[in-house]
């Protein structure tokens, strides 16, 4: 495609996107399946563009404001996920002079030591009640190390299926495959991925021996720590990630619900679970959290996690449009719901039994605030040490990885994960 009309295109992503009407995903997706003539090289640089903007928009958004033209286009040109030299024949001199003035700038931000005299939102790019926040919870300089790593894009991990292969020899089979790969520093079951392969033709992949699963979703998966024989469901399961996981842990014995209240979500385990080779895990689709079909498991399972609905907000390395679609409005709501979610959840757990609070949020209401405000509820149920738990499990580390009050905290600058959070609690009682 010409440099031009390949701007262009990027231009009508960008406008597309920048609706916010919709997640990224789904519309960088809607506009391909409109334009299937696009190659793939195509769809990548217009993904890679449209992403680059939504990382940088408020830094993107100030430079576009020093000269005339579509707002849009002058951020597409900031954002282009292609050589400069590709893109000159595209514009006119006056917005080749713009943008290498820009590109100067780009450059000097991009320096962590450097001082600019440009607003500090233009180097944390976050909306000022997400940033007021993080500071606040962070302090200096850890807030501009975490905004710095966001502005990044996220490693690719796979969670190695060890029901059907040891992650040694997964390592070795991606290798020969010519995919570098290499152990997550804290989950048993990980590979971290250099660069973005195409996976899905991999005989590892088809197999169901890896599955793509970010370091610190695999830890969760891993604090539930079910073991063979138990019953143990996965309160929120979404696409099933987690319980891929679990059902692995438990050796494909026992009981696993995966429930959700999306009939949608809970079919995208189906092909997954498939290739797997479990067959402990049954997936039911939910009213509501108070469904009678939960009911009926009440204080009869040994391990229960909540991956409760959140705001999402520790994935925006790979999710970079959250940050402008939520709102301090929504962070209230989730909380609520959160709440609610994680007390009806808790009647399923038995005597003894082990309950796991989780979200991928950096916000402490949707976290500690959360947990704290079950504890105070709950006094049968005891919180336990995260740490001492992950010692058991032998992650390297473990330590690193919780706060003092013993719950997993996991950051994008600190761990290379998205930002992930866990509380654990044991049902008192015989």
């Amino acid at each position: 495609m010409p440099p031009k009309v390949l701007l262009d295109t990027a231009t009508d992503l960008v406008q597309r996107v920048l609706r916010l009407d919709t997640a990224a995903d789904a519309a960088v997706a809607g506009f391909f399946r409109e334009r299937r003539a696009l190659g793939p090289r195509e769809r990548a640089t217009l993904a890679e563009t449209v992403y680059a903007v939504l990382r940088r928009k408020l830094l993107f958004d100030y430079l576009a404001c020093s000269s005339n033209g579509a707002h849009e286009r002058r951020l597409a040109m900031l954002g282009f996920a292609a050589p400069r030299d590709f893109l000159r024949p595209a514009l006119t001199a006056d917005e080749q002079a713009w943008l290498a003035a820009c590109d100067a700038v780009l450059e000097d931000v991009n320096k962590p030591a450097t001082s600019t005299n440009l607003p500090p939102a233009c180097r944390h790019n976050l909306p000022p009640w997400l940033a007021e926040r993080l500071q606040a919870e962070l302090g200096e300089p850890e807030f501009d190390a975490l905004a710095a790593a966001l502005l990044q894009s996220a490693p690719l991990d796979l969670r190695v299926n060890t029901l059907l292969t040891k992650r040694a020899q997964a390592e070795q089979e991606l290798r020969a495959a010519g995919i570098a790969a290499t152990p997550t520093p804290h989950s048993p079951w990980g590979l971290r991925v250099s660069g973005k392969p195409a996976l899905n033709r991999l005989g590892l992949f088809t197999r169901g021996a890896i599955e793509v699963q970010d370091e610190g979703a695999q830890l969760l998966a891993l604090l539930l720590d079910a073991r063979r024989g138990e019953m143990a469901a996965d309160f929120c399961a979404g696409a099933g990630g987690k319980t891929l996981a679990i059902g692995a842990a438990m050796r494909d014995t026992g009981r696993l619900y995966a429930f959700d209240v999306s009939a949608h979500r809970l079919a995208a385990l189906g092909p997954r679970l498939a290739r797997s080779g479990l067959s402990n895990v049954y997936p039911i689709v939910i009213a509501h959290e108070r469904d009678e079909r939960v009911a009926r498991l009440g204080a009869k399972l040994d391990r229960v996690l909540v991956d409760a609905p959140c705001s999402g907000l520790g994935t925006l390395r790979r999710n970079p449009d959250l940050k402008w679609r939520q709102s301090p409005q929504d962070v209230r709501e989730l909380a609520l719901r959160q709440q609610a979610i994680l007390s009806s959840a808790a009647r399923l757990v038995k005597p003894g039994g082990r309950l796991v609070y989780a979200t991928c949020s950096l916000l402490a209401d949707e976290n500690e605030a959360v947990a704290g405000a079950f504890s105070a509820a709950h006094p049968n149920f005891a919180p336990l040490h995260a740490a001492e738990l992950l010692h058991a499990l032998k992650v390297p580390d473990a330590t690193s990885l919780v706060t003092a009050r013993g719950h997993l905290r996991l950051w994008p600058h600190q761990h290379g994960t998205d930002g992930f959070f866990a509380a654990v609690w044991q049902r008192l009682g015989s």
